[in-house]
């Protein structure tokens, strides 16, 4: 459960900002994008593969 104190003569846009905030940083909406559909392990392998790859040549570009 998420708490967000509110002080006497806070804004409530302030504080209805920082639950918003707190609640990102939880991933609650993400997980739960992420479960709507099943990925293949293979998929999931081959995303991350990928993504490796990507990283490892922006990491040899800046060595450059």
């Amino acid at each position: 459960m998420i708490i967000v104190p509110v002080k006497e003569g806070e804004n409530i846009e302030r504080a209805i900002k920082k639950f918003k905030r707190k609640f990102d940083k939880t991933g609650v909406v993400k997980e739960l994008r992420r479960r709507q559909q099943f990925d293949k392990p293979s998929e999931l392998k081959r995303v991350k593969m990928a993504h490796a790859k990507y990283v490892q040549s922006l990491h040899a570009h800046d060595d450059m």
